[in-house]
């Protein structure tokens, strides 16, 4: 998979900022802690990116020990620009187990890049102690058509045999009944929910650049300069197509998201 491109995934920034917001906001305050009365001292954000939301954690939580972890060495050397003042570390979220005093984690548009993520989500939280929080915000739009337009372009193009493993790099997330019974043996509260954002967009170009700093990354990388040209343009034909402007011009882009908020029994 191509390296990811802070830049490219920060001229959303905003947007892609907005769903962290909405986590956060129902990430408990107190509950904490031996007693269960304090707030969280130890939190990890994982799957940091370039710390836009390790950002909205250390405004919110200004006394607790926080480090930001990721698997891209570019993304964190942005972090790090950014919060200089903030730990950051690479880790492997297929792998990385939480440290016992760890007491909420934050994983902001991750988990759906982890193989067996639901099994992966339930390993992390049953490390947890209990009261411990682990929040969870998931895209949830591969069957959008921004996404379904990837994959089928990519089974079209007469170099479709490059692209093989990126139209199975993603899967669509599980039922959020599934998800609950994976997680709800282990928590004293577990709220799962969903929600459409509607982004306002300038133009079909608006969504490719969109999708170039994320879900369109693994069928570029195998791509040499011509092919990757090429699918940018059929792609972005196909989005005029599927995504039409409103009155004023502007395009909608629907942008399903699933949230977890799961506290360690």
């Amino acid at each position: 998979m191509t390296a990811w491109n802070p830049a490219q995934y920060l001229k959303f920034e905003d947007e892609r900022t907005r769903a962290a917001r909405d986590l956060l906001a129902r990430v408990p305050g107190h509950g904490y802690g031996p007693g269960g009365d304090a707030a969280p001292t130890r939190i990890f954000d994982l799957g940091c990116g370039p710390g836009n939301s390790t950002e909205l954690l250390a405004d919110r939580f200004p006394e607790a020990r926080l480090e930001g972890l990721d698997s891209s060495p570019d993304m964190l050397e942005e972090a790090r620009r950014r919060l200089p003042q903030v730990a950051f570390a690479g880790a492997d979220l297929s792998s990385w187990t939480p440290p016992a005093d760890a007491d909420l984690l934050f994983a902001n548009a991750v988990f759906q890049w982890v193989p067996g993520h639901l099994a992966a989500m339930a390993r992390i939280l049953a490390a947890l102690s209990s009261g411990a929080v682990l929040a969870v915000q998931m895209p949830d739009n591969l069957e959008q058509p921004s996404h379904r337009l990837m994959r089928e372009i990519a089974q079209e193009a007469p170099f479709a045999s490059k692209l093989a493993g990126a139209i199975i790099q993603r899967r669509p997330l599980e039922p959020a009944g599934v998800c609950y019974d994976a997680l709800s043996g282990l928590c004293s509260d577990l709220d799962i929910w969903g929600v459409t954002y509607h982004h306002r967009m300038a133009s079909p170009a608006s969504i490719t650049q969109w999708v170039m700093g994320t879900g369109l990354r693994p069928f570029l990388e195998p791509l040499d300069a011509d092919e990757r040209a090429w699918f940018l343009d059929t792609y972005t034909q196909a989005v005029s197509e599927a995504y039409p402007p409103q009155r004023d011009g502007v395009i909608l882009l629907p942008f399903p998201r699933r949230f977890v908020v799961a506290r360690r029994a």
